[in-house]
């Protein structure tokens, strides 16, 4: 019963090769009639009824149509394919898109054929515009190199700062722009634009919006010894006018107060956090720029910003940070800072108090400067 079993099987796929090699012959033969493409699809056999319009870099495809079988050429814009000869067909042409970066933009695809004939087609090749995430600092002086860092930085590529005004590019990777601040740079977002998009930055460039504490000019209770007028050539250079800096050994639990007050104190500026930061703290982020000439690598900082009163927890930005002596943006999620107090934050339309405190465990020989704290959108909607 086995071998009859067996014999049948072997039949029944003798049978099954013989058609399918008469069907490939029959699709395969010579043809002599007009290349035609009549659609585009996916390879998947189970979405053999999904069709394309365009597809991403390094994508296999399937081009069917009719007399295809003497293509030997593939383009994608500028990029040619590589064409394998058995997966080329009367009827069907299967292919990956290239993966290189095109120049020239066509939305085509164009087939070149043994006999020099051409036949394009209308096809997109899908790339992402360009993804801007930070700068390294948002505050670069005119003339010095800005850091953006991404995706999808392909060149051809302008980086324009508000104010309308082109950088001069330095240096580009896929996730990484370096370009010098040109003059007539103003503060607002910044937008990259390649051959594939443009995108506006949801972050601000010179960031003016919000700011709660600059010392320009020195507002508070405490301590107008730690601000910085007029850097000389040992100071970090000053990126926004004033800036704050910390230049002293700093002992385990020293309660080392540098800057705030209550609202009377701070004037005006204490009431810069927007009410929405208050009552929506997830759609908000705060931040500042800092400069560690020696590593904050021991002690703890703590920064009361939006309350009703000081508080001694506050919240806990901890070590380590070394910028080695560079200027850098730091980003907190405002939710993530709320969320250190007990009690919601609450709209004061009188002000709020303000402190930065070193107070924690662990000498610190502290060479720490900050700028420009600011409470700011997290998506730019304007």
């Amino acid at each position: 019963m086995k071998s009859i079993f067996k014999t049948l099987l072997t039949l029944l796929a003798v049978t099954l090769t013989v058609c399918i090699y008469s069907s490939c012959s029959k699709n395969d033969k010579d043809e002599t009639g007009t290349p035609t493409i009549s659609y585009i699809r996916i390879t998947d056999p189970n979405s053999s009824d999904s069709l394309l319009v365009s597809a991403g870099q390094g994508n296999l495809i399937a081009i069917v149509g009719t007399n295809l079988q003497n293509a030997r050429e593939i383009w994608f814009n500028d990029r040619k394919a590589i064409v394998t000869t058995t997966y080329v067909t009367n009827t069907s042409i299967l292919v990956s898109v290239p993966s290189e970066i095109p120049v020239d933009i066509t939305n085509k695809i164009r087939i070149i054929f043994a006999d020099g004939k051409t036949l394009d087609h209308d096809f997109k090749v899908s790339i992402a515009e360009p993804v801007i995430s930070y700068m390294d600092c948002e505050y670069v002086p005119t003339g010095e190199i800005a850091t953006i860092n991404g995706n999808y930085f392909y060149q051809p590529l302008t980086v324009t700062f508000a104010g309308g005004v082109e950088g001069e590019i330095e240096s580009i990777t896929d996730a990484v722009i370096k370009v010098r601040v040109p003059a007539g740079a103003q503060p607002g977002p910044i937008t990259v634009k390649t051959n594939f998009g443009e995108t506006e930055s949801d972050l601000f460039f010179r960031d003016n919006r919000n700011i709660i504490l600059s010392s320009d000019p020195f507002t508070g209770w405490w301590n107008s010894s730690f601000v910085v007028s007029s850097p000389g050539a040992d100071d970090p250079i000053a990126i926004n006018g004033n800036y704050i800096r910390v230049k002293r050994v700093i002992g385990a639990w020293g309660w080392t107060e540098v800057a705030g007050g209550p609202p009377d104190a701070m004037g005006p500026i204490s009431k810069n956090i927007p009410d929405a930061a208050i009552l929506k703290p997830e759609d908000y982020n705060l931040k500042f720029e800092v400069n560690t000439v020696k590593p904050y690598n021991n002690n703890t900082i703590r920064f009361n910003f939006g309350l009703s009163d000081f508080n001694n927890d506050a919240y806990l930005w901890n070590p380590p940070i070394d910028t080695k002596g560079k200027w850098q943006t730091i980003t907190i999620p405002f939710d993530e800072y709320a969320d250190a107090f007990k009690s919601p934050l609450t709209v004061r339309p009188n002000g709020y108090y303000t402190r930065v405190l070193f107070l924690g465990p662990g000498e610190l020989d502290a060479d720490i400067s900050f700028d420009n704290f600011r409470v700011v959108p997290k998506v730019n909607k304007d």
